[in-house]
């Protein structure tokens, strides 16, 4: 799916204004055995290989200014009764960094937005414990393969310019985005610094003679 570049980093841009700026999503450094992020290195677009993650996931649709606020609760609060659940039983993780993927923001008012919102849990993981009402929190495999990512620094109302870097490098790269525009938030909205991943599965463009 090839996302049009100016409406979808405006997209973007609206997103982080008006939702992320104003809910705090603290997370921890590192999930498991995932390696420190180089904020250096990751500042340059990269293409990779990234293997699935098993992933606690909830679905909203709306204004994410309006359905994030029950949905963040829910989410956080079941991986982390997960978390305690297993801990009593001899294992643990620690809590992962927040990922939303958004479908849709291009192309839809905002009112009408999709937004996933996941965090990692181990592979082994098949069900997950609910804590809220109303608010289904899912166990699913986010499959990844080829990506293309950079890391933005800065606030996130500034994250257009390198959405477009981004879509550029694919571009120049040969390659064509093949999926939704992912984020995965590395810092909390309050941090000095943001610093956000802007992720695409991306595919190799087959040369015609």
């Amino acid at each position: 799916m090839q996302l049009r570049l100016k409406s979808d980093a405006q997209a973007r841009n609206i997103f982080a204004c008006s939702y992320l700026e104003s809910v705090d999503v603290s997370m921890p450094k590192k999930i498991g055995s995932r390696k420190k992020v180089k904020p250096v290195q990751l500042t340059q677009p990269e293409i990779l290989e990234m293997g699935s993650q098993k992933m606690a996931v909830v679905v909203t649709k709306g204004d994410p200014n309006k359905v994030a606020a029950k949905a963040m609760p829910a989410l956080y609060g079941s991986v982390y009764k997960l978390k305690f659940e297993l801990k009593k039983k001899g294992s643990d993780f620690k809590v992962g960094r927040l990922r939303a993927r958004w479908p849709d923001a291009h192309l839809i008012p905002k009112d009408r937005w999709t937004g996933i919102w996941g965090l990692p849990v181990p592979d082994e993981v098949t069900e997950i414990p609910q804590k809220m009402s109303g608010v289904e929190v899912k166990i699913e495999t986010w499959q990844y393969g080829t990506v293309a990512q950079i890391l933005h620094l800065g606030p996130y109302k500034d994250e257009g310019p390198t959405v477009e870097r981004l879509h550029q490098f694919i571009k120049e790269s040969g390659y064509e985005i093949a999926g939704t525009h992912e984020e995965e938030y590395l810092t909390s909205p309050k941090a000095k610094v943001q610093k956000t991943l802007i992720r695409y599965p991306v595919k190799k463009i087959e040369q015609t003679n």
